[in-house]
C-alpha cells in the first residue's frame, strides 16, 4: 500500500483525503513509477470543485503533472526500464507516492534538470510551448499580453516570449509579483487592482492594441481582453480562474476588429506520442541553456495538499508549486 490523495465528493479542500490504495503490477503499455515531486496547477481546482467534469467515475486521484523514477515496465515497453528519470503531464492521477501510467506519455528527463524541477514545469512548460509556438505563433517583433505573468505559466511564458523576440506586456496584482515578472522577460506589467488595463494597454502600444492576448482568468478579463486587440487580433482563452466566460454575442468579434477567439487545452496538442516528445525536448533544451528559469515558489507535503489548495486559490502563491509525497 502507498499513500495517495482522493476525492470522493466535490467541493472545497476539505474533500482532498490522504489514504492509502493499492497501486499493482504495471500491464502492457504500462509502467510503474515512483513520484518524487508534483505540480500544482488550478486545472487541479477545476476539477475539485466541479467546474471541470470528472474523467473517471469518483474517488478520483487529481493532479496531472509530476517526475519521479521508473520502478518496472509492462512486458511490451521496449524504451524504458527500471531507474529511468521520467516526468508526465497526463493522464490525471499524480497526487501519489506511487502510480500506474501509459509508457508512451512519460519523457525522459536530462540529467541536467532536477526531477523536483521537472515535476514542476510540465504542464506549465508545455502550456507556454504550444501558446507561444503553436496557438499563435510568436514572432519577433510582435506584441503580447499576457495575464496573470507572476503565475506558473506566466513566469515561463514571458522569458520564451523575450526570446522570441516580442514585446511582452503582463497583469498582477500586487507589487511583489510585478517585480517577480518584470525579473522574468515581461517589459512592462500592469497592476489591474490599481490601472485599467485596457487603457494602459492602449497608452503601451500608442493605441493599436497588441497582437495577441494570452488569457487564463476567464469572465473578469474576456472582455477587456478582447478591447487590448488590434484588428485581427488574436484573444487565446486557455483557463478559467475567475469562472467561465458567459454566452456572448459573436458578432462582437466583427465589431471589434474581425478578432479571433480560441479555447486550446494542452492535452489536444500533445496527443501524439511525437508533439509530446518535441515540446518537452524544446522546454527542456532551454531551461538547460538558462533560457527560462523555472524557480520554485513554494513546496508542500502532499498530506498538506488542502493547505495548498487554499493558497493557490487565495492567490498568495507565486511561480510554481510542488507537493512532496
Amino acid at each position: 500500500m502507498v499513500k495517495a490523495v482522493r476525492i470522493h465528493q466535490i467541493g472545497g479542500p476539505e474533500v482532498l483525503t490522504y489514504e492509502d490504495i493499492s497501486v499493482g503490477v504495471p500491464g502492457p503499455g504500462e509502467a510503474h513509477i515512483r513520484n518524487e515531486a508534483i505540480g500544482l496547477n488550478f486545472l487541479d481546482v477545476y476539477y475539485r470543485t466541479g467546474l471541470y467534469p470528472s474523467p473517471t467515475a469518483l474517488p478520483l486521484i487529481p493532479g496531472h503533472e509530476g517526475a519521479g523514477v521508473v520502478l518496472a515496465v509492462g512486458s511490451d515497453v521496449k524504451d524504458l526500464k527500471a531507474g529511468d528519470r521520467v516526468a508526465y503531464t497526463n493522464p490525471i492521477g499524480a497526487y501519489a507516492e506511487e502510480r500506474l501510467i501509459p509508457a508512451d506519455r512519460l519523457v525522459k528527463v536530462p540529467d541536467s534538470i532536477p526531477l523536483k524541477q521537472a515535476a514542476s514545469m510540465m504542464l506549465k512548460g508545455l502550456t507556454a510551448q504550444y501558446l507561444l509556438r503553436q496557438t499563435y505563433p510568436v514572432k519577433k517583433g510582435d506584441t503580447i499580453l499576457f495575464h496573470a505573468s507572476a503565475g506558473g505559466v506566466g513566469l515561463i511564458a514571458g522569458q520564451w516570449a523575450k526570446h522570441l523576440g516580442a514585446i511582452v506586456i503582463g497583469t498582477a496584482g500586487s507589487d511583489e509579483k510585478i517585480k517577480l515578472a518584470l525579473d522574468h522577460g515581461y517589459d512592462h506589467v500592469i497592476n489591474y487592482n490599481t490601472e485599467n488595463f485596457v487603457e494602459r494597454v492602449k497608452e503601451l502600444t500608442g493605441g493599436k492594441g497588441v497582437d495577441v492576448v494570452y488569457d487564463s482568468v476567464g469572465k473578469d478579463t474576456f472582455d477587456g481582453s478582447l478591447d487590448c486587440l488590434r484588428p485581427r487580433g488574436m484573444l487565446v482563452c486557455f483557463g478559467q480562474s475567475s469562472g467561465p466566460v458567459p454566452p456572448f454575442d459573436l458578432g462582437i468579434l466583427s465589431r471589434k476588429g474581425s478578432l479571433y477567439l480560441t479555447r486550446p487545452t494542452l492535452f489536444v496538442y500533445i496527443a501524439a506520442r511525437e508533439a509530446l516528445v518535441d515540446g518537452a525536448n524544446e522546454l527542456f533544451d532551454l531551461v538547460a541553456k538558462g533560457t527560462i528559469r523555472i524557480e520554485i515558489g513554494q513546496t508542500y507535503a502532499l498530506k498538506d495538499v488542502a493547505t495548498a489548495h487554499r493558497d493557490l486559490e487565495a492567490r498568495r502563491t507565486t511561480g510554481t508549486t510542488v507537493l512532496i509525497p
